[in-house]
C-alpha cells in the first residue's frame, strides 16, 4: 500500500545530506514551509545550496537556516529586503555566495529542470552583469541569453491538503513555487494542513500529482506575518 505520510518533520527530512541543493518554496511570507526549514536546522545538514525567491525574513525560517551557518550558496531573486539583515551580514562578510536570478528566469529554470529541458534562451538580463559570460544569440532580431535548469536534490514545499499518495492542492498565493519545485527535485517533502481520504480530492483540482511527491507531513495552522490563518482561541 502506498502511504507517503511521514510520522514527523524529523522523519521526513532525516536523509537530507551535507552539500545538498535544497529548493524551498515561498514568496514573501506566503507558502513558506517553516516547519520543514526549522526541522532542517535541527537535523544539521550543512554546506547547502538553497534556491528560494528571497533570502530570508527576520530571524526565522530561511533566515534561521542562514544564521546557523548551514548554507554555502543561495540562488534567489530578491536577497535584500527591509528585514533581510541575516543574509546581508553574511554576504558582506563573504560567508555566503549569491547567485542573483531574475524572478521569471528563476521560475523557468526550475520548471525546465522538471520538464527535462536541457537549456533555453531568455531575453531577460541580456546586456547586463546578470548575463555574465553565458552564450547569447539573436533570434528574430532580439537578443537572448542561454539559461540552464536548476535541479534540486530535495524540495521543501507547503501545500493546503494532500492524501497518502502525495497528491497536493494549494491555497491561493501559497502555491507560488511549490509545483515547479516538486517536479525539479529528486525528492519532494510537503507539509499540509489537512490529510484527505484517498479519492476525495477532485482530480481536476490536484495541482501537484503524487508521482512528484515522496513524503507528506501534516502541520497545524498558524498565523503568519501577513495575517493568514489565526490560531484557535
Amino acid at each position: 500500500m502506498i502511504n507517503k505520510i511521514a510520522r514527523s518533520v524529523a522523519d521526513a527530512i532525516a536523509g537530507i545530506p551535507d552539500g545538498a541543493t535544497v529548493l524551498i518554496g515561498g514568496f514573501g511570507t506566503a507558502g513558506i514551509p517553516n516547519e520543514l526549514i526549522d526541522g532542517l536546522v535541527e537535523q544539521g545538514a550543512k554546506d547547502l545550496t538553497v534556491v528560494n525567491n528571497n533570502a530570508g525574513n527576520g530571524e526565522t525560517g530561511l533566515a534561521a537556516l542562514l544564521k546557523a551557518g548551514r548554507v554555502r550558496k543561495i540562488i534567489c531573486s530578491f536577497p535584500r529586503q527591509a528585514d533581510s539583515q541575516v543574509f546581508d551580514g553574511l554576504y558582506r562578510s563573504g560567508k555566503i555566495e549569491l547567485e542573483l536570478v531574475p524572478q521569471g528566469n528563476l521560475a523557468e529554470r526550475i520548471r525546465a529542470a522538471g520538464a527535462g529541458i536541457g537549456a533555453f534562451f531568455c531575453p531577460t538580463g541580456y546586456g547586463t552583469q546578470l548575463a555574465g559570460n553565458r552564450e547569447t544569440r539573436e533570434i528574430d532580431g532580439k537578443q537572448y541569453v542561454l539559461e540552464y535548469p536548476i535541479h534540486g536534490d530535495v524540495a521543501l514545499i507547503k501545500a493546503e491538503r494532500g492524501d497518502r499518495w502525495g497528491n497536493l492542492v494549494y491555497r491561493k498565493a501559497a502555491r507560488n513555487f511549490g509545483p515547479v519545485m516538486a517536479m525539479a527535485a529528486k525528492k519532494t517533502i510537503a507539509t499540509v494542513h489537512d490529510i484527505a481520504e484517498l479519492g476525495t480530492l477532485d482530480p481536476e483540482t490536484i495541482v501537484t500529482p503524487g508521482i512528484f511527491v515522496h513524503q507528506v507531513v501534516r502541520i497545524e495552522r498558524v498565523a503568519t506575518q501577513a495575517g493568514g490563518f489565526k490560531k484557535a482561541a
